[in-house]
Order: structure tokens, then sequence, then C-alpha cells
């Protein structure tokens, strides 16, 4: 089978993962290659290794950026530590408001805080950036390359954090718009206030859009071993229990030649995997990638990969 219904106008995001090493970013950037003939398209990396511009053999520097010789489409990789910093730097003034009209911080010890990292800030600004870049509409399809099923998903559940922020935060204006009535009789909404509105915003599209059957789908990526057979399954319940939508699974690096001991012994090892995947997903659209005798790097190599994904009888 072959990798189907990508090129549907109405699907927008497509995201890629699973285990380390299974193969994510060359799925994710051949995939973007054969949507790129017919659909401009971004290529996102959230992968803090950011192998993209390895796989695709070009260097790529920070913003939005042209894939030489191949047109419609363009690659960025996400950097999340700066995004993080981007966004206090940008709100810096509505964030040192919310902690010196809601805590009893002096102007010091708030300084102090917004220095700190947040533990899952990096998802949660990641995604975030995904959302204002597809808000800007310069593309059909974003093709997302997330990094292992860890972080893949705290991403999936990024909104749940950035929703459960945006709440304790609302609480904590609450009672500084409550003194203000009380003291004044009036309470006018700041730049604050329209930060955490704007946030929220974002959280609903977000959940909006992963929800979407239409506009949305992850496709996870596995091979067929012992441990990755497993973390794709717990991958799998996850994204179910999210409401992401799974289709279709590919399953990379299976080997299909018995010309040498090694292929046959090989083969009759990844077979029972392959047979618990089948029994597993069975209504899922399965993809096979076989083992190739070389690395998945450079456009020639891409381009075969692409093959294996999509142009098979």
């Amino acid at each position: 089978m072959v990798l189907s219904g990508l090129d549907n106008a109405d699907l927008k995001l497509i995201l890629f993962g699973g285990k380390g090493g299974v193969g994510k970013t060359s799925c994710a950037t051949a995939t973007a290659m054969q949507l790129s003939k017919t659909c401009k398209t971004l290529l996102i990396s959230t992968d803090p290794a950011h192998s993209v511009s390895d796989c695709l053999g070009q260097q790529i520097e920070n913003g939005i950026h042209f894939v030489k010789g191949i047109k419609n489409l363009s690659v960025t990789e996400i950097v999340a530590e700066q995004v993080f910093s981007d966004f206090k730097s940008k709100n810096e003034e509505e964030l040192k408001n919310l902690f010196q009209t809601s805590t009893s911080l002096d102007s010091e010890d708030i300084d102090d805080l917004l220095r700190l990292s947040v533990p899952g800030i990096d998802e949660v600004m990641s995604l975030k950036t995904i959302i204002d870049i597809m808000e800007e509409g310069r593309f059909d399809k974003y093709i997302v390359d997330t990094a292992p099923t860890g972080h893949a998903l705290r991403l999936i559940s990024s909104p749940t954090m950035l929703d459960q922020w945006i709440k304790v935060a609302a609480k904590m204006r609450w009672k500084y718009r409550y003194m203000v009535t009380s003291f004044s009789g009036t309470y006018t909404q700041d730049k604050t206030d329209a930060l955490l509105l704007n946030l929220k915003k974002t959280v609903k599209k977000i959940e909006n859009l992963f929800r979407d059957t239409s506009q949305c789908q992850f496709i996870p990526v596995c091979i067929p071993e012992s441990m990755a057979v497993s973390e794709t399954g717990r991958l799998i319940s996850r994204l179910r229990d999210s409401d992401l939508p799974v289709r279709q699974i590919i399953v990379n690096n299976v080997m299909e030649s018995e010309g040498c001991s090694f292929c046959k012994e090989r083969k009759n090892a990844q077979q029972k995997y392959m047979e618990q995947i089948n029994t597993n997903y069975p209504n899922l659209n399965r993809i096979i990638v076989p083992l190739f005798a070389h690395e998945i790097q450079g456009m020639e190599r891409l381009d075969q990969m692409r093959r294996s994904l999509f142009d098979k009888e």
C-alpha cells in the first residue's frame, strides 16, 4: 500500500512521529517532496536534533527558506528556546504586569522568574509557532517532523498544558480585577488581559485543528523491532485518547531480500513483529518501506524513499 489522501485540499497539517531512529525525518521529508509537486508545502522540524537539514544535505538558517532544487517546497527548523525567548521579549510588559498586579513579588523577583525555563514550554511554543505560521496562509500543506515519542506526546498535550497555565493566570487576574472594581467601580481591560485572551484563542484553534479529521493527520513511523512496536502502540493509544486522527502507519526498514543467510535470518526475525502490527492495526493503511542498503540522505535517495511511500503499484 501507499500513503493516501494526503493531497486532499482540506488536509493542512500532517505530523510524523515515533521512536527515535525509525526514520521519521526521511519519511516526513520524502512526503513533503511528493506534496510539493502539486501544493505549496512547508516542512517543519520540531526535533531539537533538527535532522532535516542533514537529510536534505542543505544548511538551514533561521526562518523559512526554499529547498534548493525543489519547486514549491520550503523548510524551517523551530528552535523552541529561541521561540520562548522571543515570546518573553515581545510580551515582557504584559507578563511583568501580570505578576506585579497578582502577586507580592518585587521587580527583582519577577525578573528572576521570567528568566527561568518552564517545564513543557518547548512543546507549547513549538506548537504555537506552527499555528502562527499556518495562520499566515502562505502554504497549502504543513508537514511536521516531530521529536521522538516522548516529545511528540508532550507536543500533543501542550494545548492542555497551556490552557491550565491560562486558567491560573486568569484566576490571578480575576482577584486583581475584583479589587480594582471594588475601589473604583469600574475595570478597563489592558494588554495583559488581551494577551491571555489571545493565548486562549490559540488553545482553541489547536484543539479544533487536532480534532478535525479533515484538516489534521498524525502518521506514526515504526520499524519491525520489539521496542519500536511497543512504543508505537503506546503512541497510537495516546493519539486516540487525544482524538487526534490516525489513519495510516509506516513500517520502515523491512527486510525483503533472502539473498544471503543474514538477510534471511533478519527477515525471519522481523516476521513476528510484522504480524503483530497487522493484527493490532487492521483498520490502518499500512505502508511497508524496505530496508535500503544506504542512508537516506540527499535528493536522490530521498526520492527513492518517496517512491516507496507513494509510487508502489
